[in-house]
């Protein structure tokens, strides 16, 4: 018999199949996948490579296979303290509260090969109703996930490309807010705009970067050398020592507000007085960033509207699984102007 015969299509694989395709009992099956001894290592690996063809996941998802949904959403994180992931998630974990659904986080690492397959694995295999991806960088080698997806995924940004039946996006404006922060500085009368940029691991710096772009060239405008940073303070001061000995540099977009704030320290150091010399306009709009001296035009991230419009669309693929999916909506580009862009001198 195939795999997965007696079944109805589409159904979720069990205990039996798992056994069926292995050629053991149903008790073996529980054997193995509760870790217990007395199982030799040949029926170990039978039964958990036909557990992996089925795609059959054990415990705690088990269980609820049998008894309906747990009423949780996994969410799959870069465990850091920059700001703009750790906002990303803070708003999400709001959002999943007014839901009425329980959370459950797995953090990955920068770095770290197949992080997000694994942590996928790990929420599935405690049985979530739905999965919030919220990963900003490229994983090493171009990972991709290659774990069965049975349940809706909501993706906040642009992870690697991967099989789902019922995937959301939400959120992927990047490119539009870096848009607008330049064609501000344009519009102000700069000749150009000069990029400060995040590492292009991250998705969300490669967005910024092409944002930029886009408005230097739709205003067809020369495009200047890059610098990159990586997202700190202390790289932006050495981007701002670079370009502050470059009389030619008017402005400069920086791809966060920490890079902006360290660009403007080393201006002033330099002697390129902001705004009057050198306009700065960063990204995030953090705290501090109405409190520096100057205080810094940035362009606002809208994390809570995005962590709830995205939340909206999981929630009513998980609960409404067979209905059209919700429209979706780009949250609005806020460009919060203070005083550190002005027009160039004269």
């Amino acid at each position: 018999m195939a795999p997965g015969a007696g079944r109805g299509a589409g159904a979720a694989p069990r205990s039996v199949d798992v056994a069926r395709l292995a050629g053991v009992s149903q008790k073996t099956v529980s054997r193995v996948m509760n870790d217990e001894p007395y199982v030799s290592e040949d029926v170990r690996r039978r039964v958990l490579a036909a557990a992996d063809e089925l795609g059959y996941r054990s415990n705690n998802a088990a269980r609820a296979l049998a008894s309906g949904r747990t009423r949780s959403i996994g969410v799959v994180t870069l465990g850091t303290a920059l700001y703009g992931p750790a906002s990303l998630l803070m708003g999400v974990e709001r959002a999943v509260r007014d839901t009425g659904y329980a959370l459950r986080v797995v953090n990955t690492m920068e770095g770290e090969t197949a992080g997000i397959a694994g942590a996928v694995g790990s929420l599935l295999d405690q049985g979530v109703d739905g999965i919030v991806i919220s990963e900003p960088i490229d994983e090493p080698g171009g990972a991709v996930l290659s774990a069965r997806l049975d349940v809706p995924i909501l993706v906040l940004g642009a992870p690697p490309p991967f099989a789902a039946p019922h995937v959301v996006t939400a959120g992927i404006v990047s490119d539009q807010m870096a848009r607008a922060a330049t064609e501000h500085l344009l519009e102000l009368g700069h000749t150009t705009v000069h990029h400060l940029a995040g590492p292009q691991r991250w998705y969300s710096a490669r967005d910024r970067l092409e944002g930029w772009r886009a408005a230097l060239a739709a205003h067809d405008r020369a495009e200047p050398p890059v610098v990159q940073g990586d997202w700190s303070a202390a790289s932006g001061y050495a981007a701002g020592r670079e370009l502050a000995a470059d009389p030619g540099v008017t402005a400069v977009f920086a791809a966060n507000d920490d890079m902006a704030i360290g660009l403007m320290r080393a201006l002033a150091e330099a002697g390129r007085r902001v705004p009057e010399d050198v306009s700065v306009v960063g990204f995030d709009d953090t705290p501090v960033a109405a409190y520096v001296t100057p205080p810094l035009t940035t362009v606002r991230q809208p994390f809570d509207a995005m962590a709830q419009d995205g939340l909206k669309l999981l929630v009513h693929a998980i609960e409404s699984p067979q209905a059209d999916p919700l429209p979706m909506t780009d949250p609005p580009v806020e460009l919060v102007v203070r005083a550190s862009s002005a027009p160039p001198l004269r």
